[in-house]
């Protein structure tokens, strides 16, 4: 007998009028956007770097997140489908958005990023200065991901979507909206929690040494920590598409190694050079000397 299950009816949708509606999903999607922002724009004041500079890395990121999550989806879950019908690709509200896909996009708008507005900013940008240009913003941008991560999450609670198995345990969900009459893991709330604490950790780790952190540490850590946790929590989750049905283990799973094995190479890397980020001083004008 399940004592404690909790019935989720939610709408996924907040109001609708006529045919256009708004979403629970776009709007924690777009919240994590303005609260990245927020946050991002206190570590570039600390770093004394500019506002327009920030906007632009903020534009660099949701290319990145947009088009990495619907590519990623489209050619990491279900390629046979989205081959065979080109076009859908471009219809994101029909759903379909991908976590690794996104980390991808992140990393090569990132890199982008530092070799072209970071070269304006700063006049010149040899190989040396790009690389840890590049490994510094992948840095805090790795406090706002994990933050983003938790909001996507609970978005997905809303739209009552990727939960897990049947659970016997007392805070099962049972998704009305899926038709569902059993409780199930809810998945998006364990998996939202390990990023919610995952950005505390971090937004503790830059700001105890005001931003003078070995370069690299953050990066790595949010590579071991976001996929290694998806690993094992996956293991709570259905299966996403069919064919993960004769897998042992699923997509998401086989996803996340390569990133977690990135991450621990990344983390040894950086522990052994030590290599700190050095704050960018303001610059001194003749009347202020």
């Amino acid at each position: 007998m399940h004592l404690l299950i909790i019935p989720w009816d939610v709408n996924p949708e907040i109001f609708r009028i006529g045919s256009f509606a708004i979403r629970w999903y776009g709007l924690l999607f777009a919240s994590s956007f303005l609260v990245g922002y927020f946050i991002m724009l206190r570590i570039f004041k600390n770093e004394n770097l500019t506002d327009a500079l920030l906007d632009k890395l903020t534009l660099y990121m949701a290319l990145g997140v947009i088009i990495g999550a619907r590519l990623g989806h489209c050619f990491l879950y279900e390629p046979e489908y989205y081959l065979a019908h080109p076009l859908e690709i471009l219809m994101v509200w029909k759903g379909g958005l991908a976590s690794h896909g996104a980390a991808i996009g992140i990393i090569i708008t990132v890199a982008l990023f530092a070799l072209i507005e970071w070269k304006k900013f700063s006049g010149t940008l040899n190989l040396k200065d790009f690389i840890k240009t590049y490994v510094w913003t992948l840095d805090i941008i790795a406090i706002v991901v994990a933050l983003a991560g938790f909001f996507i999450r609970m978005g997905n609670l809303m739209n009552s979507e990727i939960y897990g198995v049947e659970t016997t345990l007392p805070w099962g969900f049972v998704f009305l909206q899926k038709g569902e009459t059993a409780p199930k893991h809810p998945t998006q709330i364990y998996e939202g929690l390990c990023y919610l604490l995952i950005f505390f950790l971090f937004f503790r780790l830059y700001w105890r040494k005001k931003g003078e952190i070995y370069h690299g540490l953050l990066i790595s850590l949010a590579l071991i920590l976001i996929f290694g946790s998806r690993f094992f929590i996956e293991f709570l989750k259905e299966d996403q598409v069919a064919r993960e049905a004769e897998m042992i283990l699923n997509l998401g799973q086989k996803y996340s190694i390569l990133p977690f094995v990135i991450g621990c190479l990344g983390l040894v890397l950086c522990l052994s050079i030590k290599s700190r980020h050095v704050i960018r001083k303001p610059a001194i004008s003749s009347k202020s000397r």
